[in-house]
Parts: structure tokens; C-alpha cells; sequence
């Protein structure tokens, strides 16, 4: 496979994890300095790692819980939260990992790791609640109103 071949993948399947909303907003805040670990980042992580088979998408979130956890690097945890579910992790599944890394990583790391799941569980939840057009909630194939008493 060649680089070019490599980016597509890493495209497609980074936007399956993390989601079209938070790669368009990556992409667009690429510049001139940050294009060539966009690129890396891309090509290698996604298009090579997250795409071997020989773990699910639900274990490599597993994992990347894990270790994001444990380096407390706490904006990526946040980020890897948000996939995790979208990858079918559940969240008990993401509080057990928390609970693995606080014993093989130190109470410390879970400590930090706990709110900031909690907050990404929370953001995730209710972004699901919410209506896709905020301007018209309402189906347009469904004119009724069931609130209406004046609607049959």
C-alpha cells in the first residue's frame, strides 16, 4: 500500500472513530506548521494502526483508554471517551478500565482520568439528545403535534 492509499484509510476510519464533527474541525485548523503531523498522524495511527486487524476497534479503545489514562494526558482521554462509545464501549466498560488503571498506574492517574470521562460521558449524552436541525426539531413528514389539544 502506498502513502497515498494509506491517508485514505487513515481518513475514513479516523472519521469513523472520532466522528466527521471533530476531524472537520481538526482539518480546518491545519496550517502550513501543523499539516505534517496531520499527515503522520493520519497515515500512521489510523491508516496503519487502528486499521490492523489484529485488534477490534473496541479493544484498541480499550487500550488507548488505558494508556491515556495512565500519561494523564487528559485533552486526548476526553477526545478517546467520545470514540470509545461510538466505537460500542459501553459506559461501565469505561469506568472498569479506569478502575484497571488506577490499580496498575497509580490511584493518582484514575483520580484525574474519572471527571474527565464523566464529563466526556455527559457531553456525548446529551449531544445525542439533541435534535440534528436545532432551527426545525419537528419531522416535516409529521405536521401533528401531540402536544396540541386543538390538532386530532
Amino acid at each position: 500500500m502506498d502513502d497515498g492509499e494509506r491517508a485514505k484509510r487513515g481518513m475514513k476510519v479516523r472519521r469513523e472513530v472520532l466522528g466527521d464533527e471533530h476531524v472537520d474541525r481538526a482539518v480546518s485548523a491545519t496550517t502550513p506548521f501543523t499539516e505534517p503531523f496531520q499527515d503522520l498522524i493520519t497515515r500512521y495511527a489510523w491508516g496503519e494502526i487502528w486499521s490492523r486487524p489484529g485488534l477490534s476497534r473496541p479493544e484498541r479503545s480499550l487500550v488507548t483508554l488505558a494508556v491515556l489514562a495512565a500519561l494523564q494526558h487528559e485533552q486526548e482521554l476526553a477526545m478517546h471517551v467520545k470514540a470509545a462509545l461510538r466505537n460500542g464501549l459501553t459506559p461501565g466498560q469505561i469506568q472498569e478500565v479506569l478502575l484497571q488503571v488506577a490499580v496498575y498506574a497509580g490511584v493518582p492517574a484514575a483520580n484525574r482520568a474519572f471527571p474527565i470521562a464523566q464529563r466526556a460521558l455527559a457531553e456525548a449524552a446529551q449531544a445525542a439528545e439533541e435534535p440534528e436541525d436545532p432551527e426545525d426539531p419537528e419531522d416535516p413528514e409529521d405536521p401533528e403535534d401531540p402536544d396540541d389539544p386543538d390538532d386530532p
